[in-house]
């Protein structure tokens, strides 16, 4: 960052990499006052955090909700799996939402979820994916850096997958869902379009469908009548804004309520950002 501040004469710098908002990009920010910083998946907070930082996301959980809407529809053996990476907030969440998504389909279904403790490692994500189907799952989605393996994988393996980041329907023309898609133009635009009308910039950022940041993939051919029926209906909602996938009550999957009846979450709630549970009905452990 700052051979592109003092070389390259940067005024506004987008770092992305995990875990570099703080301490990393905080020391830049009081080093260089004078220069926007703006962190991909931070946590940024006004009684924390200078005025020159800042943090953005989107709500792409509510992509992993209607992905778990289609593998619930598509899925035989109601087990269907997800490869993540890390159990960070951003990470669970989506997990999370595709459970959620899938139980209201069917409550009796179960997500079985591997971490691979990487955000790229090919060889583990082939693993992954290899042990849940061994393990019966017949439906596959992730949240790691590049998907590829994962889909190719499950293709070969004559299951389901479910996509992420980008539309990977080439890869899997037989099993490929839909997919959650972000949609970084509609983040990344306005910043440089305040940034050039030398408006302020603002500091915490996040938005979901009906902003555009994220958008779903075109169903694919094995995706039934009743599967699209229902995504599209709960997708509608989700446009309006204020769509609660999160709401009591909610147990996590040792047994502890983690959301009492009569409370719910929409995807705006502050609260989310820090989820560090997984939801009753899914397989597997964070530590």
């Amino acid at each position: 960052m700052q051979s592109m501040i003092e070389l390259d004469g940067a005024s506004l710098l987008f770092p992305t990499s995990y875990g570099y908002f703080d301490p990393h990009m905080l020391k830049m920010a009081a080093k260089y006052p004078k220069i926007q910083f703006r962190h991909c998946g931070g946590l940024w907070t006004k009684e924390k955090n200078p005025m020159n930082t800042g943090s953005y996301f989107g709500y792409i959980g509510q992509g992993q909700y209607l992905n778990g809407i289609a593998a619930a529809h598509a899925s035989k053996s109601k087990k269907i799996g997800f490869v993540a990476a890390k159990p960070i907030p951003q990470v669970l969440i989506n997990v999370n939402s595709f459970a959620l998504g899938a139980q209201s389909v069917d409550p009796s279904i179960k997500t079985h979820v591997i971490f691979t403790g990487e955000w790229s490692m090919p060889v583990k994500e082939a693993e992954a994916t290899n042990s849940l189907i061994d393990q019966g799952i017949d439906v596959v989605t992730c949240h790691v850096d590049g998907p590829k393996v994962i889909v190719e994988t499950a293709e070969r393996r004559g299951i389901y997958t479910c996509g992420y980041h980008v539309n990977q329907s080439k890869l899997a023309p037989k099993g490929y869902l839909t997919g959650a898609e972000w949609n970084w133009l509609a983040v990344y635009k306005p910043f440089l379009s305040e940034m050039q009308k030398g408006e302020p910039l603002p500091n915490f950022v996040r938005g979901g469908l009906s902003q555009d940041f994220i958008k779903m993939s075109p169903f694919g051919p094995a995706v039934s009548a009743a599967a699209r029926k229902q995504s599209d209906a709960v997708k509608a909602e989700m446009m309006k804004g204020g769509y609660a996938v999160f709401k009591g009550p909610l147990k996590d999957n040792k047994g502890n309520v983690v959301i009492p009846a009569g409370k719910s979450f929409a995807e705006t709630a502050i609260e989310l950002e820090s989820t560090n549970y997984l939801v009753e009905g899914i397989v597997g452990s964070i530590g």
